[in-house]
């Protein structure tokens, strides 16, 4: 029983009891409290994965860049493709396939 009595005198003195109140105020009443931490935390991990896929990106593009630049016939190839370029006397047929446009 004397454990508990020294309990309770120690949870009556003013100064445990004010330091426990203001662990309490922080961890769930402050504006940065124990949830907002842990929602940033949660943000700032999803922003590193997306700043490594850009960065991984930006490499590709830029090797894809050099690729370009040093080779005629890749060069050649990229126009073709993606900006429907063609020879002089050569003719280009587009052909949509109309099964992948259908939305049900």
């Amino acid at each position: 029983m004397q454990k508990f009595g020294f309990l309770f005198n120690l949870l009556l003195n003013k100064f445990v009891l004010s330091v426990i109140l203001f662990l309490i105020w922080i961890a769930f009443f402050d504006r940065n409290d124990l949830f907002t931490q842990w929602d940033r935390k949660q943000e700032l991990n999803k922003l590193e994965e997306s700043t490594t896929y850009y960065e991984n990106e930006i490499a590709e593009t830029k090797k894809n860049l050099m690729d370009l630049s040093n080779n005629p016939e890749l060069l050649e190839k990229f126009a073709r493709e993606n900006f429907y370029l063609k020879r002089q006397n050569e003719e280009v047929f587009i052909i949509i396939d109309s099964t992948e446009n259908k939305t049900n």
